[in-house]
């Protein structure tokens, strides 16, 4: 009998393989997103010193919800952290979800309030 893999077996798998090649240090951290059904994470990550510099998330930005519009403002919000505290080029980590949809949009946000990829 074949066991089935769920979605999030998957991407769990796929974040494993990325986290192998991608890492952050204290100048060029690393962005790391979290999607769940009730809100959108973004950390900063240096991985030297394995600690977390700057962190946002949806219910920060006054949104409690997991959609594209609540992403944007994460990535606006995480951005303006970052370069409040000097950070202005990130590796990004998509954490094995799709470049699509809250993750893209929240990329794109980052991108314009001045985070470098």
């Amino acid at each position: 009998m074949i066991k089935k893999i769920s979605k999030n077996e998957s991407r769990s798998k796929r974040h494993l393989r990325i986290r192998k090649i991608v890492s952050g240090t204290a100048e060029r951290p690393r962005l790391s997103v979290y999607r769940s059904n009730k809100a959108v994470y973004a950390q900063l990550i240096d991985d030297v010193n394995q600690t977390t510099l700057f962190s946002a998330r949806s219910q920060e930005a006054g949104l409690a919800h997991s959609n594209v519009d609540a992403a944007k403002a994460v990535g606006k919000l995480i951005a303006e952290k970052a370069l409040a505290g000097g950070v202005k080029q990130v590796v990004f980590d998509r954490s094995g979800y799709l470049y699509h949809g809250r993750i893209k949009a929240l990329a794109d946000a980052a991108r314009e309030a001045g985070l470098q990829f």
